[in-house]
């Protein structure tokens, strides 16, 4: 059998290790562990890296701590729009939708346009009704009401002012980029990544970040390597995030350390870039990096080990 390995986020941002208390830790980790426990066990059965990471990520997308799914932000008219997107390394596949509603699990809507729609990225409206027409599980919106959420949006509601998924507590100490992903290398050497968020608190005109569009938030490719990102959406689209790990290592021929070492603490940065990524490669190296205080983050290897972190 060849190498497996899984690499999971949740999140990066200026997370404040003062507000961490050990119950919130606790909550985070065990969600972590579970999200890799669950995309690892498709990988060890013999399945595809696809599969995998499609897993971690709705498990993500079930739990209310994440700004994704069922924990998703509220945006400017009190709902809740949801971006997701994955992509296949053996053939270069990909499918995503953006600003869907009520969806319970966006990445299986990305998944379902990738194999059943002719196109890669699709929206809105749309995307509702092909959710509807290919029976993906819906929920109303009480389901993705969450106290803590609505307290984030009425800091900023009936204003012009957006904001990163924050602790109400203490704004000024801690800013989250509330993306989950995971990406994954299976048996037979195959590469997959995969992206899902619930975007910006207050968010207005149907905004759509760097998660569903591929090359900038999302991409995998067998030449080279899986990226998902987490960071400060508009600064991932410009920079063209995730495509330019890959072209980096394919072009230059650097490592997939040295790859993303150069896209999170050089490249980003100066177009207010904060956030980070994980990344694997076809060896099965891994590599999570992010240019802020924390990352919610664990990874698992061919030794079976499981590892989760928040901070450095």
């Amino acid at each position: 059998m060849g190498k497996i390995a899984l690499a999971i986020h949740g999140g990066a941002g200026t997370i404040a290790p003062e507000l961490m208390t050990p119950t919130r830790e606790k909550a985070y980790r065990e969600a972590l562990d579970l999200s890799l426990r669950k995309g690892y066990g498709v990988l060890l059965e013999g399945g595809a890296a696809l599969d995998a990471v499609e897993a971690a990520v709705r498990v993500l997308e079930d739990s209310p701590l994440f700004n994704a799914g069922r924990g998703s932000v509220f945006n400017a008219d009190g709902q809740h729009e949801m971006d997701a997107s994955l992509m296949n390394g053996s053939d270069l596949q990909a499918g995503a939708v953006a600003g869907v509603q009520n969806v319970k699990n966006p990445i299986s809507l990305a998944r379902k346009v990738m194999e059943n729609s002719g196109h890669v990225l699709i929206s809105g409206n749309g995307a509702f009704e092909f959710a509807h027409k290919h029976k993906v599980p819906l929920e109303d919106d009480q389901y993705f009401f969450d106290e803590f959420r609505y307290q984030q949006w009425q800091e900023t509601v009936g204003t012009d002012v957006y904001q990163l998924d924050h602790a109400a507590s203490a704004p000024a100490k801690e800013k989250k980029f509330g993306t989950v992903g995971a990406v994954a290398l299976d048996t037979n050497g195959h590469l997959a990544a995969a992206t899902s968020t619930g975007g910006m608190t207050n968010k207005k005109w149907q905004r759509i970040g760097d998660s569903p569009v591929i090359g900038a938030g999302t991409y995998a490719n067998d030449a080279s390597c899986a990226i998902s990102c987490t960071g400060h959406g508009e600064s991932f689209l410009r920079a063209v995030a995730a495509f330019d790990v890959h072209a980096l290592m394919l072009y230059k021929g650097l490592s997939l350390a040295e790859a993303v070492r150069e896209v999170v603490h050089v490249k980003l940065p100066p177009l207010d870039g904060d956030g980070g990524l994980i990344a694997i490669d076809r060896e099965g190296n891994i590599v999570l990096d992010f240019n802020c205080s924390g990352m919610y983050r664990g990874q698992v290897g061919a030794d079976g080990i499981y590892h989760t972190a928040i901070f450095r």
